[in-house]
This record gives C-alpha cells, structure tokens and sequence, in this order.
C-alpha cells in the first residue's frame, strides 16, 4: 500500500448511504405542507450535498423567506419522524461500504472521516444506526459553510494533521468533488449517487466498493 494517503473523507448521502427515497419522500412532504408544487425526483435530487436551508432556496428560489423556512423546518420533522420509525432501513448502507470501511479501518497509517451536509443531528443517527464508529473526524452542515466551500475538508486535515497531498475527497455528487477541488485534494468520484459520475471531472471514477477499496489500498489513487 501506499505510504502518501493518511486520510480518506466520505460523503454521506449518495456515496455511503442509499438515502435517495428519504430525501425526496422528506422533500415531498416538506413542499407539500407548505402549500406548494412539489419539485421532481431529478430536481430534487440535484440539490442533495448543498446543506438544507441553500437547497430549498435552490427548490423554490421565488418564494418569500418566512415560506422556504417553513419548507426547510417541515423537510425536518418530516425526515426525523421517518428515521425514527424504519431505524437502519430508513437509510441503509450501499452493499459492500460497511466490508470497504472496516477493510480501510484496518490499515493503522489511514484515518477516515466524513464531510456531508447533513446536519449534526442526522449524521450522528445514521452513524449510531449503522454502528460506524471508524471516523476520527465527522464535519457536517451544521458548522460550515455549504458545499462546494473547502471548509469541511480544511478542517478535517486541520483536525487530523494530515497535509492536502495525503487527503482524498470521496463522494457522489458536483459538490464533492469541487469541494475538494478548492481545498487542493484528490477526489474519487462513486457512479452509483446522485449526480452522473462522468461529468464530475474527479481525478478517478469508481463503479462498486471493491474498485474503491482496491483504489485506496494499492496506491493506485495518484495513479
């Protein structure tokens, strides 16, 4: 394996997690609720990374204040109420990203971490839902700004210690991989989220776990 990577940053929502039916059921209920069009599935999902508040800005951009905050505060209990009733099953575990994590989990010289635009109380469920307790840094929505800023990415080398040469971006969507972009990092690009992987312009593109896990393992990542 290669001695230059020391930390591994994942995307939540896409990359992880198969949250695509929480999301647009929490969105459709959320527009709903507050008298308005409810957007598409497409339309939705192209919002997913962006922290919450910006992406129902992005959904009903003629919309006054008070009514994108009922949305955004309606998008809140609706996605709560569902977690708390499925458990796990609300967003469950893309196959093979639970065997991935422990694999690189193994390796004492990587830390792995996450950066996503759930909030704090989200992330911190889904973690506790799936029994992830390999991360060593977890930078969310609630403490920076949105993706595509490098914040998340800064401050998780910051907190780790680990230079912008030893640091990958994993994740599904535009806002990803731009955001690791600007914080001057790799990014790895998975084909099986939210935005299409191809138009991305990641440094690599993944189609399953195995490939990923291969990826980081090997060396192949600066490749």
């Amino acid at each position: 394996m290669s001695n230059d990577l020391r930390l591994i940053l994942f995307d939540v929502d896409g990359t992880l997690a198969d949250s695509q039916g929480a999301i647009t059921s929490a969105m459709a209920a959320a527009f709903a609720g507050a008298g308005l069009a409810v957007p598409t599935r497409d339309q939705i999902l192209s919002i997913v990374g962006l922290s919450l508040p910006l992406a129902i800005a992005e959904l009903a951009p003629g919309q006054p204040a008070d009514t994108r905050a009922a949305v955004v505060e309606g998008y809140k209990a609706a996605y709560k109420t569902a977690r708390l009733a499925a458990g796990a099953g609300h967003s469950p575990l893309y196959p093979g990203a639970a065997e991935t994590l422990a694999a690189l989990n193994a390796v004492p010289e990587l830390l792995l971490g996450v950066a996503t635009g759930k909030s704090q109380r989200g992330l911190d469920a889904l973690i506790e839902a799936h029994a992830l307790r390999c991360f060593v840094t977890r930078q969310c929505a609630d403490h920076h700004p949105s993706k595509p800023h490098p914040s998340m990415v800064l401050r998780a080398m910051a907190e780790t210690g680990v230079r912008a040469e030893n640091t990958v971006m994993i994740g599904d969507t535009s806002f990803d991989i731009d955001m690791g972009r600007a914080a001057g990092v790799q990014t790895i690009a998975v084909d099986w989220g939210f935005h299409p992987a191809e138009r991305l312009g990641a440094d690599h593109i993944v189609t399953d776990f195995a490939e990923l896990r291969d990826l980081l393992l090997n060396g192949l990542w600066k490749g």
